[in-house]
C-alpha cells in the first residue's frame, strides 16, 4: 500500500486515496489517481466494474492521437456497456492532459466507457465527468492504438 504524505499547516497528515492501475497485454502499467471526493458514485463504480474483472481483456477502442484513448466496451465498438447506466457528476475537474472521464452517448448514459485525454479538452469540461488522471505510464497512453488491450485493471487504496 502506497500513502501519499501531505503537509497541511505545517503538521504532516497522511492522505489515503484510491487509485487504479491499468497493466497492459504488453505489460506496460497505467497508474491513475481517483477524485473520489469530486465524483464518488462515478468512482465506486469504475473501483466495482474493475475489481469483478469486467476490464480484462477489453481494448481501447477509439484512440484519437491528440484527443483521447476510450475504452471500457465489452463489444470493443463503442456500443456497448455493463447493462446499466450511471448518472453524470459534473465538477470542477478540466480535462487536461491525462484526465481520466467518463464516455457517454448523452447526460446519465454512462456505464463502463472512459477516456483519457491526450491534451486538454476544454470543450469537454462541464459535459462528462473527470474522475481521475494519470499519475505514472502516460508514455503507455502516448503509445496506444486502436485495439491495445488491458489484461488487467484493479482499483486499490493508495
Amino acid at each position: 500500500m502506497i500513502e501519499s504524505v501531505h503537509t497541511v499547516r505545517g503538521q504532516g497528515v497522511t492522505i489515503m486515496a484510491k487509485q487504479a492501475k491499468i497493466t497492459l497485454e504488453n505489460g506496460g502499467e497505467v497508474v491513475l489517481d481517483l477524485f473520489e471526493k469530486d465524483a464518488p458514485n462515478t468512482v465506486a463504480n469504475f473501483e466495482k466494474l474493475a475489481n469483478e474483472g469486467f476490464y480484462n481483456g477489453l481494448s481501447f477502442h477509439r484512440v484519437i492521437p491528440g484527443f483521447v484513448a476510450q475504452g471500457g466496451c465489452p463489444n470493443g465498438t463503442g456500443t456497448g456497456g455493463p447493462g446499466y447506466t450511471i448518472n453524470c457528476e459534473i465538477n470542477p475537474n478540466k480535462h487536461e492532459r491525462g484526465s481520466l472521464a467518463m464516455a457517454h452517448a448523452g447526460r446519465n448514459t454512462g456505464g463502463s466507457q472512459f477516456y483519457i485525454c491526450y491534451q486538454p479538452q476544454p470543450h469537454l469540461d462541464g459535459q462528462h465527468t473527470v474522475f481521475g488522471k494519470v499519475a505514472k505510464g502516460m508514455e503507455y497512453v502516448d503509445a496506444f492504438n486502436n485495439g491495445t488491450k488491458m489484461a488487467k485493471v484493479e482499483v486499490s487504496e493508495a
